[in-house]
């Protein structure tokens, strides 16, 4: 079911749960500001997904109360993962879902990196 980005932080959330290592993942990368792990319904040969550390919902939630390393260190976090996973070329797509009109199913920020196959249009016409 979609989520209220404007929620309050539900540190009961799947993803919570991976960051405090109650449920097993398949990480990629980790650092002190971002865990990128393998999605476990993949869309595309390479479907990953970076979450931050901190407790955001949404990135509108992130952009207006994390700090600037928190902002730094996300964002670093993904190009280095899509880097490290050879997808710069011949490219990749980042999806970010926020809210119920987008779908956003886990009220924990992250990022999907898709690639390993030519995606396609971003959005069915």
């Amino acid at each position: 079911m979609p989520i209220d980005p404007t929620l309050e932080y539900d540190d009961q959330n799947i993803f919570a749960k991976i960051l405090r290592g109650e449920i097993p993942c398949r990480k990629v990368f980790e650092d002190e500001w971002a865990l990128a792990f393998d999605d476990i319904n993949p869309q595309a040969p390479v479907h990953v997904l970076v979450i931050p550390k901190g407790a955001y919902v949404s990135w509108d939630d992130f952009s207006a109360k994390a700090s600037d390393a928190e902002v730094a260190g996300f964002v670093r976090a993904v190009g280095h993962v899509a880097r490290e996973l050879g997808l710069v070329e011949p490219g990749y797509r980042l999806l970010a879902n926020i809210g119920i009109d987008a779908h956003q199913e886990v009220p924990h920020l992250h990022v999907h990196i898709f690639g390993g196959k030519p995606l396609g249009p971003m959005l069915m016409r």
